[in-house]
């Protein structure tokens, strides 16, 4: 894709490569919008979608997060289909731990409104936790709430199937080609400057995940995106291999660990003393927290030893919810980011939702509450289910 040359003109520039722009860019041309093209500043999927294993779910608060997981999860079902490939999707279901009362009764709320938008989700015993998550002493948790249609599927392959979907649509996909100015004048976008040239165009979309800042600046749009350093660890193969286990995640700790790809354990935390920054080295220190409070929790899984992990980044925003919109200083430019660790799994969603703001439909879901400017009156969306 590197040797692609740059066109003179696109119908619209998608800034950013990874699940959300390769969502976007197959949704658009698909509909039947010419001359998309994707500027990918490294490779497919090299920033915050390079995750070894991405969670898929709709277990969340809010309603509008429900209605972006569900209608995702209907369509990472169908991807062989459409856009047709093989993404590793694997229905192992979702394991919130509750270690008391005040957060069973955060979730049982969250339940309450999941089954009422079809999400088949329940509040479980510790008994019955630990039959589905055999690591667990149930004896240290309330309550656990699970729902068995979420799970976890292959990040990589789900971009690169988006992006060749999208290209036998039309669309033209440039990498290693990093965007280093927007032209506007009088609110409008004239072009896109690159590394290589520039390419006119009237309509600009970013999804450009943790850098979205930058971007959005270069066009006079402001974007509350913080990239956040987050890691995960993997053992490697285990002997015995590991049994099947749901995507746990203990709500208080925010320690999780699931199943990978080969008969071993991914294991996570979002390291509290993690400072804001681009640095994605991957470093052992949050371990020490994951340890202790895998000692609580799941014992087994406190002296694991590591292989190897990785690191990338988050694209935080205050509330931690997503930006998407159509920015009204500046016409055409509309975005699609900060995601906050949801991106992988609400993608497909945004993908048509961002489609149809483009075309002028009205979309599945009102995401007018996502939009940027909601912080300028300290409007933020509540979300409970978050680690």
């Amino acid at each position: 894709m590197a040797s692609v040359s740059l066109p003179e003109h696109a119908g619209v520039v998608i800034i950013g490569g990874g699940v959300i722009g390769a969502s976007i860019a197959f949704h658009l041309a698909e509909a039947g919008v010419r001359d998309v093209l994707v500027l990918e500043r490294d490779e497919p999927a090299s920033g915050s979608s390079g995750k070894p294993i991405g969670g898929v779910r709709a277990q969340f608060s809010d309603p509008l997060n429900i209605g972006l997981g569900q209608r995702s999860l209907a369509a990472w079902r169908e991807f062989g289909a459409r856009p047709g490939a093989e993404i590793g999707l694997r229905s192992v279901g979702y394991l919130f731990l509750l270690g008391d009362e005040d957060d069973v009764a955060i979730f049982r709320q969250g339940v309450e409104v999941q089954n009422e938008l079809g999400v088949p989700s329940r509040i479980i015993t510790p008994r019955e936790a630990h039959a589905l998550c055999p690591y667990l002493d149930p004896g240290t948790i309330a309550a656990a709430a699970y729902s068995p249609a979420d799970g976890y599927a292959l990040p990589g392959a789900a971009v690169t199937g988006y992006l060749r979907a999208a290209r036998r649509h039309g669309a033209i996909v440039r990498t290693r080609c990093a965007v280093t100015a927007i032209d506007t004048d009088g609110g409008t976008v004239h072009a896109v400057r690159t590394s290589d040239g520039a390419v006119r165009t009237r309509a600009v979309i970013c999804a450009a995940g943790a850098w979205s800042g930058a971007v959005g600046a270069m066009a006079g749009v402001e974007l509350p995106v913080t990239p956040l350093r987050r890691q995960i660890a993997l053992t490697g193969p285990l002997t015995p291999a590991p049994p099947r286990i749901p995507f746990t995640l203990d709500f208080d700790s925010t320690l999780y660990f699931h199943n990978d790809t080969a008969d071993g354990l991914v294991l996570g935390l979002s390291d509290p003393g993690q400072e804001p920054g681009f640095d994605r080295e991957f470093t052992r220190e949050w371990l020490r927290p994951f340890r202790e409070a895998a000692a609580r929790r799941v014992p087994a899984l406190a002296d694991l030893d590591v292989a190897g992990g990785w690191a990338g980044l988050y694209e935080m925003t205050p509330d931690r919810n997503a930006l998407i919109g159509d920015a009204p200083e500046v016409s055409r430019f509309l975005y699609a980011t900060g995601f906050s660790g949801h991106g992988f799994l609400q993608a497909p969603a945004v993908g048509e939702v961002v489609r149809d703001l483009f075309l002028g439909r009205t979309p599945f879901i009102d995401v007018g509450p996502l939009a940027a400017t909601r912080f300028d009156g300290r409007a933020v969306r509540p979300e409970a289910h978050i680690i």
